[in-house]
């Protein structure tokens, strides 16, 4: 049996899907902080370009994804869907289990997809100059790496715990000549405050955003970029299930379950949300959102609107959140360590078409080492909660005896977190 499914590079979609053109009801929009009506256009130009705004605020259902975006994702994508065969015989479950292995991307997760569009739409809009925020460093090496591929510099802050117990992440962002800072850090008026209310505070991503926006705020030409939560990211990442939609029609099967690992929801949108015209028309599709039990923003947050940042300087935004305050443990999986939740998977879930669930952190490297093993590949502190999940559902598939189609996307691999297994 050919477990992996590959597509032709001519078979790169050539459009962004865009899920509110589909949804029975219309998002609530993101406020302005200093008057608490919708926010204009104008107040976002400030550290987003012009199409980056447009794309947020859209509600065409295809987005043309420019010829140079593709040309750059030719070099990693599309991106082969793997039916996990040792991971059903380890388990001795009825299910199909397959993955969307986004792990063979130049720096080893789906970040790069939002990274790259990101870069490209700056530089068009005469923005050389990036700064960022990343938990565990997928995000900042992505962005690093699209800066360098397209002659631009970024500054990045990462969760200070994070820093720690990642160098090789650091080491990355160097390598493609990225600069990188622990968060919070003495570089802005932000991160002072948050080190003089607690000097031994371990970070936060709502810390790092601030420093990043602040960084972005009063430089010249320098542009914020965010790699989760808003639109225009989930949009960019719906490349993933558009291929992923395009493989199982190859594999001649119709996925039951899809799972996702849920940090701010990037990988997770952009893996489930190609497929919500299907779920509108079938009940029957599960999709199920696996967030850690020590930041359980879906399973355990507030429905409403909150800032997107630990000081308040960016828009309201209508989601599940723990509080802007929050500081979550110094669990190993970084990058699910958010206080808030994407607007749109939020109301996805609010409404009942989106299952969460929550994972702890024995459970998820539990099923880390396992998969590991028996598919050979070391999956990421984050991926492996996704994994816990569908091994949750091969389970139930094995107690009912029901085949079930399950499908998860494998957001990164775990080469640059041994230290996390160790």
């Amino acid at each position: 049996m050919e477990r992996r499914v590959y597509l032709k590079g001519e078979d790169i979609p050539k459009y962004w899907y865009n899920v509110k053109a589909d949804l029975p009801f219309t998002l609530d929009p993101p406020l302005d902080p200093e008057t608490n009506k919708p926010i204009e256009p104008e107040k976002l130009s400030v550290i987003f370009p012009k199409q980056l705004i447009e794309q947020e605020m859209t509600l065409d259902r295809e987005i043309p994804i420019p010829k140079k975006v593709r040309e750059a994702y030719s070099i990693y994508r599309p991106t082969p869907l793997v039916r996990a065969v040792g991971l059903e015989r380890a388990l001795n479950t009825p299910a199909h289990i397959y993955y969307k292995n986004e792990s063979v991307s130049p720096t080893g997760s789906h970040k790069l997809n939002t990274a790259i569009a990101q870069a490209y739409f700056n530089k068009e809009d005469g923005v050389f100059n990036l700064s960022t925020e990343t938990g565990a460093g997928q995000w900042g090496s992505a962005l690093a790496y699209a800066t360098r591929l397209l002659d631009m510099s970024v500054e990045v802050f990462m969760v200070k715990v994070s820093l720690g117990q990642k160098p090789a992440r650091r080491f990355m962002v160097n390598f493609f000549d990225g600069k990188i800072h622990p968060s919070p850090s003495s570089l802005t008026e932000n991160g002072k405050m948050f080190l003089k209310q607690d000097s031994n505070t371990t970070g936060s991503l709502g810390m790092a955003i601030s420093e990043a926006v602040e960084f972005a705020f009063k430089s010249d030409n320098v542009n914020y970029s965010l790699g989760s939560v808003l639109d225009h990211v989930l949009l960019h990442q719906t490349i993933i299930g558009e291929e992923t939609k395009k493989q199982m029609d190859i594999v001649g099967e119709e996925p039951d379950v899809l799972i996702g690992c849920f940090g701010g929801g990037s990988n997770f949108g952009g893996f489930m949300l190609p497929f919500m015209p299907e779920k509108l028309k079938n009940s029957k599709l599960e999709i199920v959102a696996c967030e850690p039990v020590a930041c359980p923003s879906l399973t355990k947050g507030e429905y409403r609107y909150d800032y997107g940042d630990s000081a308040g300087l960016t828009p309201l935004l209508k989601m599940y959140t723990l509080g802007k305050d929050f500081v979550p443990p110094s669990i190993h999986a970084g990058g699910l360590r958010y206080h808030g939740a994407a607007p749109i998977v939020s109301r996805l879930v609010h409404e009942g078409m989106v299952k969460a669930i929550a994972v702890d952190q024995k459970e998820a490297f539990d099923a880390a080492k396992l998969f590991g093993v028996v598919e050979g590949i070391i999956p990421a502190p984050e991926t492996s909660h996704a994994i816990a999940g569908a091994i949750r559902y091969a389970k139930e598939s094995t107690k009912t005896g029901e085949k079930k189609v399950i499908v998860f996307n494998f957001s990164g691999h775990g080469l640059l977190d041994l230290n996390a297994y160790a």
